[in-house]
């Protein structure tokens, strides 16, 4: 048996975790959804294909089959945009008692810049 970490994250904030709910999400070669953001955290790895990832301002990298990703919940993701082959990826939600995984197109508000953390008391 072999057991190999692949990623690792420290939460900004400690999240009530009651359920996870998991997705297989396909994405149409090609396409760019445009800068959006998540009610929570979003872990992830690709299946098929591959994708220009970047979160804020940081840096992008293309994502391929078994790769990881991460999406704050507390930041603009902004890019996540097939490449020509399209990508398929499964997704991790952990969710509080009651609430459901939500995506909103654009930046975060309260936000001056796609790099910048939510203002407190925004949200």
């Amino acid at each position: 048996m072999t057991r190999t970490t692949l990623d690792d994250h420290r939460l900004d904030e400690v999240v009530p975790v009651r359920h996870v709910e998991v997705r297989r999400i396909e994405i149409a070669p090609g396409v760019h959804p445009g800068a959006h953001w998540h009610n929570g955290p979003v872990f992830g790895v690709v299946e098929r294909g591959s994708v220009v990832f970047a979160v804020g301002d940081e840096p992008e990298r293309v994502l391929c089959p078994g790769d990881t990703f991460f999406e704050p919940g507390d930041r603009t993701i902004a890019r996540f945009d097939a490449t020509d082959e399209g990508v398929t990826f499964l997704a991790w939600f952990p969710l509080a008692d009651g609430v459901a995984p939500e995506l909103t197109m654009g930046e975060l508000p309260g936000c001056s810049g796609p790099g910048q953390r939510r203002r407190a008391g925004v949200g």
